[in-house]
């Protein structure tokens, strides 16, 4: 028996997200066997409770979908909506009211560690009503924090964004070698330090730019810093300097607070920003020579023209095989990457309990961080640099990226 399909984008998107998306939309038409009307959720599963939905199908005549694959952001729209810790408040039999009014069989939630908490939710409570809707979760993070997977969709064309634009930086703050000077890289990651490790794939040899890169596994002391800064200063004219954004004392202060207060976003996770900035302050002050910072923000995760070919590939494979996996009655399953032994480059997907993953974060191995806590060793760039293989042509429309919009 048919059964139909809804699939929705949560959390901060990332260039791949919206393959993904692809890949579950694609495999679910092309599996008339199984699957009828697919549905999209517009902005998550909040937007699903206002109505908010969309029939995909006539994008793939139209040929939209082909266009999302290499599209940024969430092409569904995305929310921060966190379903209710008690699966005895009203929301959840008014949600599955709707999966009933939609004839919901398989429901696909696209998303990092709070979506998986929400497929999560939504699994246990199908399971103490007896619903037989199945439910899965298709990874994706800049942040590569997710647990049970090698790695996440969404990382690999992020580090490729990362490590090429410090390179740039790099090339550009060597043009002057008569004047000593320091800029500072501040790079997304509140907790993970994944993305801000993926900066030293920028050196073209050995103590290359960046020479200092600092992840918040690892306590930060800015009297350190300081010292780090003015040795390498001593070795070399430009310096320049990768820190993530939730670089911590270790004890619970992120070093943007020294710098101002911050907000909370809905999940009640602090909002980092300012952490550069504190340091470029300090080191002109402490120092007296030239400093800027530079912070990537959301150019990390929205870049199509530096989009990994293998990050896009294996994107549209986890999404192709949620659906493969849910048909054949899987539920409360996250699709996750494990590779394979040998030489070459290989992964097989696999399927995760999604309660086993929601609301953990995975950090960077602290054998990988070496230089007593300011650089990164040959284990982590051996994991990371076939991530960031392959080149993706973008379609282009009188000179400028074509892009699919929902209308």
């Amino acid at each position: 028996m048919k059964r139909n399909v809804i699939v929705g984008q949560s959390g901060g998107p990332t260039a791949v997200i919206n393959a993904s998306l692809y890949g579950v939309v694609y495999e679910a038409l092309n599996r008339e066997d199984a699957c009828g009307t697919v549905y999209g959720m517009i902005n998550g599963i909040e937007g699903f409770l206002n109505d908010q939905v969309m029939d995909m199908e006539p994008l793939e005549r139209s040929g939209e979908l082909e266009l999302i694959r290499t599209t940024p952001g969430s092409y569904l729209g995305s929310c921060r909506y966190k379903l209710p810790e008690d699966l005895n408040d009203e929301v959840y039999p008014k949600l599955f009211d709707k999966f009933a009014q939609y004839g919901i069989g398989y429901f696909f939630y696209i998303g990092g560690n709070d979506s998986m908490d929400t497929v999560s939710k939504l699994s246990r409570y199908a399971k103490r009503t007896g619903s037989d809707i199945h439910f899965m979760g298709i990874p994706k993070t800049i942040d590569n924090d997710l647990v049970c997977t090698d790695h996440t969709p969404g990382f690999g064309s992020a580090a490729k964004y990362v490590a090429s634009t410090v390179r740039e930086i790099a090339v550009d703050a060597s043009v002057y070698d008569n004047k000593k000077s320091v800029t500072i890289v501040e790079i997304m990651g509140r907790h993970a330090g994944w993305l801000t490790a993926a900066s030293v794939l920028a050196r073209k040899f050995e103590n290359d730019n960046p020479v200092l890169i600092y992840l918040p596994e690892v306590a930060f002391d800015p009297e350190k810093f300081i010292a780090d800064v003015g040795a390498a200063l001593e070795k070399m004219p430009n310096l320049v300097v990768c820190i993530s954004e939730g670089i911590n004392d270790g004890k619970g202060t992120f070093i943007c607070e020294l710098e101002s207060s911050v907000g909370v976003d809905t999940f009640g996770h602090k909002m980092l920003t300012g952490s550069g900035k504190y340091l470029e302050n300090l080191v002109k002050e402490r120092l007296g020579v030239k400093v800027r910072s530079v912070e990537l923000n959301v150019c990390q995760r929205c870049s199509s023209a530096m989009l990994s070919g293998t990050d896009q590939k294996e994107a549209i494979a986890s999404g192709a095989y949620g659906v493969k996996c849910a048909i054949e009655g899987a539920t409360g399953k996250m699709i996750g990457f494990s590779r394979l032994p040998g030489e070459d480059y290989r992964i097989d997907y696999t399927m995760e309990d999604v309660d086993q993953i929601c609301n953990q974060e995975k950090t960077v191995p602290a054998e990988w961080i070496t230089g007593n806590g300011s650089d990164i060793g040959e284990g982590f760039i051996e994991y990371a640099r076939p991530l960031i293989q392959g080149e993706v042509k973008v379609p282009t429309e009188n000179g400028l990226p074509k892009f699919a919009y929902r209308k």
